[in-house]
């Protein structure tokens, strides 16, 4: 029996690797990580598995089988070259999930959901409005469980609602989604796909495996020219006569079947999760759930409660007639945008963390006529004070001393907002542990009222 070789020991790579050794693989974790950390080292050691590390050794393709790569890796680095070049099977941890879940047809479904944002809020709620239906429903994918963590212990039936990342959709190959939409498109992630040609071509992956049956879904407003047999369907602000959803101009939200009967669902006002971004969510969450089988009243239930995500323009506290946001997800410029045109204003916002050398530039337009102050702070000051210092603001690295004279800057009927269009990471491990911060900022400013 050949090897199989893990590449990239984060959680995608340890759950492969859990699975493959429990049905008696012979497994190998390999990672360009010089010295694992003693927590990984014990996890490996307790699934039997040795690590290779600081290198990709071509030796480790001597009688191996199959390479399985984490989503980081990108399948251009020269190891990944080797194994095609002597014709090894190399896939992702998607892919290799997608075949486990073929392999025991059990009449489970794949909703699969992509786009630069807004699919983790999508992915979350169309599990929500299955699981309002009384339907076996799991989030998982890139908003957190790998998918073949998610199978285990899955009844059969079961709907996978799945974040996929173009990290993972660049290496799927027999993948195939019972449902699929791609939310949007604008740039990220070019110095991995090298332009935004490449990161179209690996966001439409997510059709290319449907069959007819299948549903395909993208905006109203654009046109993909992607491969499968999906049928077509729409969601956005106008009904252009084909099954999907659509905003009407009343704010309602209405759904088209597959037969073409037209049904409302609720009025925007009555959705928990602001913003026209979260209608388009909301409407692309519907389609897919009611592809799944999702009934009416479910959905109609499932739309009026559901809360939303954490970090991404959750409200977390208010005082004095002030509320405050954690937008903690708003990691690039466009994320921020979006939040931004969410809320009314006034707005204390607050911007920055470690830069990703995008322009903050776009961000003017939207806080015209709704801006009380930006508060610069981190490691992108430098640049944040190039595009945008000739706006209201003061530069304060440290978060929590730009967060206390957030709460000092606001007044009656403001806003504060945490999106800072950049990583957490000069000062916090992720986007998590960076909007949990705030939060706990922020629950303890409203108790001194």
């Amino acid at each position: 029996m050949g090897r199989i070789v893990v590449i990239g020991a984060g959680r995608s790579g340890l759950s492969v690797a859990a699975y493959l050794t429990k049905i008696g693989k012979n497994v190998v974790m390999n990672e360009r990580r010089a010295v694992p950390d003693e927590a990984l080292i014990a996890k490996l050691a307790a699934m039997e598995v040795p690590g290779v590390w600081g290198d990709h050794p071509f030796a480790l393709l001597d009688d191996c089988e199959e390479v399985v790569l984490s989503p980081g890796v990108p399948p251009s680095i020269p190891f990944v070259q080797e194994a095609v070049r002597r014709r090894i099977s190399v896939v992702g941890e998607l892919e290799l999930a997608h075949r486990i879940l073929r392999n025991r047809a059990d009449g489970a479904m794949l909703l699969a959901i992509t786009g630069t944002n807004g699919k983790s809020t999508t992915t979350d709620l169309t599990a929500h409005l299955l699981k309002a239906s009384g339907i076996p429903t799991v989030a998982c994918g890139n908003l957190g469980i790998p998918l073949i963590e998610a199978l285990e212990g899955a009844a059969p039936g079961t709907r996978f609602a799945l974040e996929c990342s173009s990290y993972q959709l660049e290496t799927v190959r027999d993948f195939h989604a019972e449902a699929a939409v791609l939310l949007n498109l604008t740039p990220d992630h070019l110095a991995r796909h090298g332009n935004m040609v490449g990161y179209l071509d690996a966001k439409l992956r997510v059709f290319q495996g449907q069959q007819a049956g299948d549903l395909r879904l993208t905006p109203s407003t654009e046109t993909y020219a992607a491969s499968g047999q999906g049928r077509e369907a729409r969601f956005g602000w106008s009904d252009i006569g084909m099954p999907g959803a659509w905003c009407d101009e009343t704010g309602t939200l209405m759904l088209r079947d597959a037969s073409g009967k037209v049904n409302a669902l609720v009025h925007r006002s009555e959705l928990q999760i602001p913003g026209d971004h979260n209608v388009e969510n909301a409407l692309a969450a519907s389609v897919l759930a009611h592809h799944g089988g999702a009934t009416l009243p479910a959905l109609r239930t499932g739309l009026r409660s559901y809360p939303g995500l954490s970090h991404r323009i959750a409200f977390c506290g208010e005082r004095s007639g002030v509320k405050a946001y954690n937008d903690s997800k708003g990691t690039n410029v466009d994320a921020t945008l979006t939040a931004i045109r969410a809320l009314p204003g006034p707005l204390v916002v607050l911007l920055g963390g470690e830069d990703k050398g995008t322009s903050y530039l776009p961000l003017r337009e939207a806080l015209e006529g709704k801006l009380r102050s930006l508060l610069f702070l981190g490691d992108a000051i430098p640049q944040l004070e190039r595009d945008l210092g000739d706006l209201p603001h003061e530069s304060i690295w440290n978060f929590d001393a730009a967060v206390a004279k957030a709460f000092h800057l606001a007044q009656s009927g403001d806003q504060i907002l945490l999106s800072p269009a950049c990583a957490s990471f000069d000062q916090f491990k992720n986007f998590e542990q960076r909007g949990d911060h705030f939060e706990a900022l922020v629950k303890a400013w409203v108790k001194q009222n």
